[in-house]
């Protein structure tokens, strides 16, 4: 059994060596770590598409039945009502406008509070905030380094087993 880098292990290695080995390791982890993000992120957007796709179908599917609506509503109204036809398919034609007006009302409010929503502004000054306080930051203060007259201390390996 070898170590990452190639030597036995139990081995006595440099920290050199020990620090290649753990960048190298660190370095796959994080390779690993984007490659698995990508492959999610792959399998959420196929099943978006799938859905928005099945929407889009529903939607088209509701647009070419409204004209029989339409017919429909105007001929139970002939039926209930005993009016003209042309009567009939006038007031069919009114509750579609006021339907569209009553939705275009709930669209203009809903586009109002996006508009008054300050939620990409709020990100981009947190992230100005962010990058202030990493800019103003200092490094955590550092232990002396051995001097040349005391003898320094030598790494010992260990035995795993």
């Amino acid at each position: 059994m070898s170590a990452p880098d190639g030597s036995p292990v139990g081995a006595e290695r440099s920290i050199g060596q020990l620090f290649a080995s753990a960048t190298a390791e660190m370095s796959a982890l994080v390779h690993d770590e984007i490659a698995l993000a990508k492959a999610q992120l792959k399998q959420d957007v196929k099943k978006g598409a799938t859905s928005g796709g099945a929407f889009s179908a529903a939607g088209v599917l509701l647009l070419f039945s409204l004209p029989m609506l339409n017919f429909a509503l105007a001929y139970g109204i002939r039926t209930w009502s005993h009016w003209n036809l042309a009567i009939c398919f006038l007031l069919s034609f009114a509750a579609n406008v006021l339907v569209a007006g009553v939705l275009a009302l709930i669209g203009v409010v809903f586009a109002k509070k996006a508009k008054k929503s300050q939620g990409p502004q709020k990100v981009a000054a947190s992230m100005k905030q962010t990058a202030g306080v990493l800019q103003n930051a200092k490094p955590h203060p550092r232990p002396e380094l051995p001097r040349d007259d005391v003898p320094a201390i030598e790494a010992v390996g260990r035995s795993t087993s």
